[in-house]
C-alpha cells in the first residue's frame, strides 16, 4: 500500500527537516490500517516537536538546555502520594493542578526525545515518566472516576496533554497503557461531547474537542473517532450571527460575549492548522468547503490586529492579567507580543494546509511582522514551544519570501464592537461595549479590575516607538479608572465587579460606526458599568490624527467624571518630556496642574495632543506601584511601580451635561502640534450634543457624523439613528458610507445637501437615489446589514 503522509508531507508538517527521536522506531501495528496510523503518529511528532532546526545554534541550543534542566529537575522533584504527583500540585478538590501535572509530564518526554537536552534518551528520566502516568492514571484520570471543578481540565487540558504523550511516548508505553489511557480519555471526552453545538462544545473550546478525538482514533486506531473529530469540526466554519465564532465582519467571539480573537482566537487558529495537518492526505482530509471561511479569517479576522508582531489586547480578555503566574516555573512574562508571536506560529502552521497562494501570502505577511519586531523578537520568545521556533526560523531564512509591508486602512468589526486603524508610521484600536459585548471579561480570578475597557478605551502604537506600552507592566500599575480614552465615573469598584463571563453588558444598543476602509465616524452610546454614568462619544479616524468627541456626559453618583485623554506609560525611569502649550512641565513625579483649553500639549516620544475644549483640561505625572497579584488571584506579588504620563478632562461630580473635543496626533513632534493647534480652519465642528456628533475636514473632503436621533447636521440629514461617513475625492466623485449600529432601523432617509450629477453605484439596500441639487437616498431597510457600512458612490455636480 502506498503510505499516506508521503516525506515531503510529513517534512512540511514538521517544519522542513529530519526529527531525531530516541525511542524505538519500530512499529507497534502492522498492515494497511496500522501503517495509516503509524504515519499520522509521525506527522504528530512532527507538529509537536518541530524538525529541521539547528540544536547547537541559538535560540534552540539554550532553550534545549533549558528544558533539559526543567525535565530533570521534574523529575527529581517527582513524589507520588495520595491526592499528588508533585507536593505542588495537589489535585484532590483542583483538577487544574491535576491538568498541570500532565503538563509537567508532556515537557519530560520533550526533554527525552529531544537531541541537545543532557537527556536525551535517560532511561531514568523515562522510568520517571511511566511512573507518573500511571499514578495519575490510578489516582485520578481513569474510567469511572466523577469529574469535579473545571471542565476544562477533564475534557481538554488533561485529555490533550496525555494524548500527545500517548503519541510521543507510543512504543515506550505498550498496548495495556494506550488501552488505559483511551479508556480515560473515552469516559471523559464521550462522542456526546460533540454530538451538539451549544454551551462549551463551540468556537475554539470545539476544535479543542476535536483536537482531543482526533488523537484518541490515531492512538487507539479507531477510525471512528477520527472521522468523527473530522465532522464535527463542521459546525465551525459557518460564519455565526450571535454567539461564539467567526462572523462575517472578522469578528471572533467567545464565550457568549467577548471579542476574543488574540487568545481563545488564537487557539481556534493553531488547533484547525494542527488537525488540518494532521488529517492532510489521509482518509479523513478535511474536504468540508466551509473550511475556507477559516482560511480566510487569517487576513479577515486576525491580521488587522496584528502589529509589530503584538496582537492587540482589545481582543485578549482576561488573558492581558496573566503577565507573570505564580505557577510557571520558568517565571516568564506574558504579554501582547507573547500572544502575538503565537497567533503568528499559529498563521504559518495554517499555512501548511492552505493552497500555495495563500501560503506564499501568508508568509510575507508573518516575515513583515517579524521584521519589524524590534521590541520583542519571536526567536526571543521563551514563552513560544520549540517546534513554533523551528517554524519562524525556517521563514526568517528564506530567501523566496519577501515581508509584506504594513498596511493602511481601517477596519471596523461590528458584532465585537471594535475597531482597529492603520497609517504609515502607528495603529489604533478601540474597544466598546453594547448589549452584544461585555465592558470586559472576567473569571478564574482573572482580571479583576478590567472594568471599563469597553467604556471607549484607545490603544495605540508607533511603527518605531511605544511598542511596550502595554506590555510593560502596564495592566497591575495602571489606574483602572484612568485607561487611555475612556469617560468613567470614579465610583469604587469591587474586583470583578459587573460578574463573571462577560456579565457586564451595558444597555446600549448604538455602537459602531461606518467607514470606506480607510477613514471611519465610530460612536458609543455610553452607559457605565456600576454607575449611573451615561455618555455619547464619537471617534474620527483620520490621516494623521483621531478626532475625539464627547457629549451629554451625565452621571447622578456623587463621584467625579473624567474623560481620559490619555494616559502613558513611562516604564520604571521615563522622564519624557511633556510640553504644553510651548512651555515644558516639570518632570517630578507627583506633579500635577490644570489647564485652560483650547490648548495643546506633547509627550517626547510619543505624540501630540490639540485639546479645543470645552473647559480645562488636567496634567500628571505619577508612579504606580501594583502586583500580577492585584488583577489575577494566580499572578505573582512582587511589587511593579511605573511612570505615568496622563491627561484627562474632569467634569466634576454629577455632570449633567458635559462634553469635550481633542485630537490625538500619534508620532507628531512639537511643532506639529502647535501648527495642528494653530490651523482653525483644518477641523470645523459640525456638532457636539446628544442628538449628534460630527466634523468636517475640508483638506481631507472628510465630513463624518453621527446621528444619535433623527435630525439635520452640517449638510446632511437622517430620518433616524445611524452613523454616515462622506468622502469626495479628487477625480470629481464622493462616496457616502452609513451604517445601522444599533441594528433597529426599517427604512432611513438620508439628504445630503451637495449638487450630485449621478450615482454611479449603491447597495441593494437602496431602493432609490435622487441626484440634483441634493442627493436623496431611500434606504429601504439597513436592519438586516449587522452593523455593517452600505456605500453609495456618486459622481458630484
Amino acid at each position: 500500500m502506498k503510505r499516506v503522509w508521503s516525506r515531503r508531507s510529513f517534512l512540511s508538517a514538521a517544519g522542513g527537516g529530519a526529527l531525531v527521536f530516541a525511542g524505538p522506531a519500530g512499529r507497534a501495528d502492522a498492515g494497511p490500517a496500522g501503517e495509516v496510523h503509524e504515519a499520522m503518529r509521525t506527522a504528530w511528532r512532527g507538529l509537536v516537536l518541530g524538525g529541521g532546526f539547528p540544536a547547537t545554534e541559538e535560540p534552540f541550543r539554550s532553550r534545549l538546555a533549558e528544558l533539559g534542566e526543567q525535565a530533570g529537575g521534574w523529575a527529581t522533584a517527582m513524589a507520588p502520594s495520595p491526592g499528588s504527583l508533585w507536593p505542588d500540585l495537589g489535585y484532590a478538590t483542583d483538577p487544574e493542578k491535576m491538568m498541570q501535572s500532565y503538563y509537567r509530564l508532556r515537557t519530560m518526554a520533550e526533554g527525552y526525545l529531544r537531541p541537545g537536552t543532557g537527556l536525551t534518551g535517560d532511561g531514568g528520566l523515562l522510568a520517571s515518566l511511566l511512573s507518573g502516568l500511571d499514578h495519575l492514571h490510578t489516582e485520578v484520570y481513569h474510567a469511572g472516576q466523577v469529574r469535579y471543578g473545571n471542565w476544562y481540565c477533564w475534557q481538554i487540558g488533561a485529555p490533550q496533554a496525555l494524548l500527545d504523550l500517548c503519541v510521543l511516548l507510543y512504543e515506550e508505553l505498550g498496548a495495556a497503557r494506550l488501552g488505559r489511557f483511551c479508556a480515560a480519555v473515552d469516559h471523559f471526552v464521550p462522542d456526546s461531547a460533540v454530538a451538539s453545538y451549544s454551551g462549551t462544545s463551540t468556537g475554539a473550546n470545539r476544535v479543542d474537542l476535536c483536537r482531543v478525538l482526533a488523537l484518541r482514533g490515531v492512538v487507539g486506531q479507531d477510525d471512528a473517532k477520527t472521522a468523527l473529530a473530522r465532522d464535527a469540526l463542521s459546525p465551525v466554519f459557518p460564519y455565526v450571527t450571535t454567539g461564539d465564532g467567526l462572523y462575517r465582519d472578522g469578528s471572533f467571539v467567545q464565550h457568549t460575549w467577548v471579542p476574543y480573537t488574540g487568545t481563545y482566537g488564537a487557539v481556534f487558529l493553531g488547533g484547525l492548522g494542527m488537525l488540518f495537518a494532521l488529517l492532510k492526505d489521509t482518509p479523513w482530509r478535511i474536504t468540508d468547503p466551509g473550511a475556507q471561511t477559516v482560511l480566510d479569517a487569517v487576513e479577515r479576522a486576525w491580521a488587522p490586529f496584528l502589529f509589530n508582531g503584538l496582537v492587540m489586547d482589545s481582543v485578549s480578555g482576561r488573558a492581558v492579567s496573566r503577565g507573570l503566574l505564580v505557577s510557571d516555573a520558568r517565571q516568564v512574562q506574558q504579554d501582547d507580543h507573547t500572544r502575538g508571536h503565537a497567533v503568528l506560529a499559529g498563521i504559518l502552521l495554517l499555512a501548511e494546509g492552505a493552497s500555495a497562494t495563500e501560503r506564499i501570502r501568508w508568509r510575507g505577511l508573518v516575515k513583515g511582522w517579524t521584521a519589524r519586531s524590534y521590541y520583542s523578537h519571536p526567536l526571543a520568545d521563551r514563552t513560544l514551544g520549540l517546534s513554533a521556533l523551528a517554524r519562524l526560523a525556517d521563514l526568517r531564512t528564506d530567501p523566496t519570501v519577501a515581508p509584506a509591508p504594513e498596511p493602511v486602512g481601517h477596519r471596523l468589526f461590528a458584532s465585537m464592537d471594535r475597531a482597529t486603524h492603520r497609517r504609515p508610521g502607528w495603529a489604533a484600536s478601540l474597544s466598546m461595549a453594547s448589549r452584544r459585548i461585555a465592558h470586559y471579561e472576567t473569571g478564574n480570578g482573572e482580571h479583576l479590575r478590567g472594568w471599563h475597557t469597553g467604556s471607549g478605551m484607545l490603544s495605540w502604537w508607533g511603527s518605531t516607538y511605544g511598542n511596550g506600552q502595554y506590555s510593560d507592566a502596564f495592566w497591575p500599575t495602571v489606574d483602572p479608572y484612568r485607561l487611555p480614552g475612556t469617560t468613567v465615573a470614579r465610583k469604587v469598584l469591587a474586583d470583578g465587579a459587573g460578574g463573571d463571563w462577560g456579565a457586564s453588558r451595558p444597555d446600549a444598543a448604538w455602537v459602531g460606526g461606518s467607514t470606506d476602509g480607510e477613514f471611519a465616524a465610530v460612536g458609543q452610546h455610553l452607559r457605565g458599568l456600576g454607575s449611573t454614568l451615561e455618555a455619547r462619544k464619537s471617534w474620527f479616524f483620520l490621516t494623521d490624527t483621531v478626532v475625539c468627541l464627547g457629549a451629554g456626559i451625565r452621571a447622578s453618583d456623587g463621584v467625579p467624571v473624567e474623560s481620559v485623554v490619555d494616559n502613558r506609560n513611562l516604564g520604571a525611569a521615563g522622564t519624557h518630556a511633556l510640553t504644553i502649550g510651548g512651555i515644558v512641565q516639570p518632570a517630578r513625579s507627583g506633579w500635577s496642574a490644570t489647564f485652560t483649553a483650547p490648548g495643546w500639549a506633547h509627550l517626547a516620544g510619543f505624540g501630540g495632543y490639540v485639546l479645543h475644549g470645552p473647559g480645562s483640561f488636567k496634567a500628571l505625572r505619577e508612579e504606580r506601584t501594583g502586583r500580577w497579584s492585584d488583577i489575577n488571584r494566580g499572578g505573582a506579588a512582587t511589587a511593579l511601580t511605573r511612570r505615568y504620563a496622563t491627561l484627562w478632562y474632569d467634569h466634576g461630580r454629577d455632570p449633567v451635561d458635559a462634553g469635550y473635543l481633542y485630537q490625538l496626533l500619534p508620532g507628531a513632534d512639537t511643532a506639529r502640534t502647535a501648527a495642528r493647534a494653530a490651523e482653525s480652519a483644518w477641523l470645523t465642528l459640525l456638532a457636539n450634543s446628544a442628538a449628534g456628533q460630527g466634523v468636517s475636514v475640508a483638506p481631507l473632503g472628510f465630513t463624518g457624523v453621527n446621528f444619535w436621533q433623527a435630525g439635520a447636521v452640517g449638510p446632511l440629514e437622517a430620518s433616524g439613528p445611524c452613523s454616515v461617513m462622506v468622502r469626495v475625492r479628487g477625480d470629481g466623485t464622493a462616496s457616502l458610507c452609513v451604517a445601522d449600529p444599533a441594528r433597529a432601523l426599517g427604512a432611513l432617509t438620508l439628504v445630503w445637501h451637495r449638487p450630485v450629477a449621478t450615482v454611479l453605484s449603491r447597495p441593494p439596500s437602496v431602493v432609490s437615489a435622487v441626484a440634483g441639487k441634493q442627493l436623496r437616498i431611500e434606504f429601504g431597510s439597513l436592519t438586516g446589514s449587522a452593523g455593517s457600512t452600505q456605500q453609495v458612490v456618486v459622481r458630484l455636480g
